[in-house]
């Protein structure tokens, strides 16, 4: 089985921008998907999709193979899903085909070799269509989490089966993480979006699924590397 792993990058981020090729603890972001997506041993060839001629020179020094993405699919508003697509296309059409397509967010650069191979492996192992990581949330929609009603108050969002005084006590969720997303060319190619098709999921610790969307977010992956060192 041939299993190919894609790190999907944009020059453009208003949260924190630049972020990709920021230095975290002395390396750049990008790099850190990178480096452990080459350290998967199920893992054949690393490719990084951007539209960015400065992280498409941090992708090729890191070790990747970069795909030029059409500065259409990099825009904000452009779904991530037409460049999976199209960075399959462009990887059969160089490369061959391959069965496997795994997806590394380069805004998660806590996750570990395991992580990966766990959810390749959980994918096959469920006949699922796709893998994707998650984590314990640490709000529920069951204890803490409300909207707002018609009225003006607020209630729940998921009213729970008799009453809930404590979150221990509400139906166990998860956030979704960007770990790691684990699924074939023929899913992504024929069908449009994660949950058109059948999903499980591998469970990550919360210091592993550091999802970087702002400064604190960096600071915060910045620190539990640098604990690591």
């Amino acid at each position: 089985m041939k299993n190919f792993a894609f790190i999907f990058v944009r020059g453009g981020s208003k949260g924190l921008p630049r972020k990709n090729i920021k230095l975290l603890a002395g390396k750049p972001l990008l790099q850190y998907s990178v480096d452990t997506a080459l350290a998967v041993p199920s893992i054949d060839q690393v490719f990084v999709s951007t539209e960015d001629a400065e992280i498409a020179d941090v992708a090729r020094r890191s070790g990747a193979v970069v795909i030029d993405r059409p500065v259409e699919l990099a825009s904000d508003t452009s779904p991530e899903w037409l460049s999976w697509r199209h960075a399959i296309e462009w990887a059969k059409e160089h490369y061959g085909a391959f069965d496997g397509f795994v997806s590394l967010p380069a805004t998660s650069p806590l996750r570990s070799v395991d992580d990966v191979e766990a959810a390749m492996r959980k994918r096959i192992e469920a006949k699922a269509d796709i893998c994707i990581s998650v984590t314990p949330a640490s709000r529920s929609p069951y204890f803490n989490m409300v909207k707002h009603t018609d009225a003006g108050f607020v209630e729940l969002v998921n009213k729970p089966q008799g009453e809930v005084t404590r979150r221990q006590d509400a139906p166990e969720v998860f956030d979704i993480t960007t770990v790691v997303y684990a699924t074939t060319p023929d899913f992504v190619l024929n069908h449009y979006g994660i949950f058109t098709g059948k999903v499980t999921s591998i469970e990550v610790p919360k210091e592993r699924a550091v999802d970087i969307d702002d400064i604190y977010d960096f600071k915060l992956a910045e620190a539990i590397v640098q604990e690591q060192c």
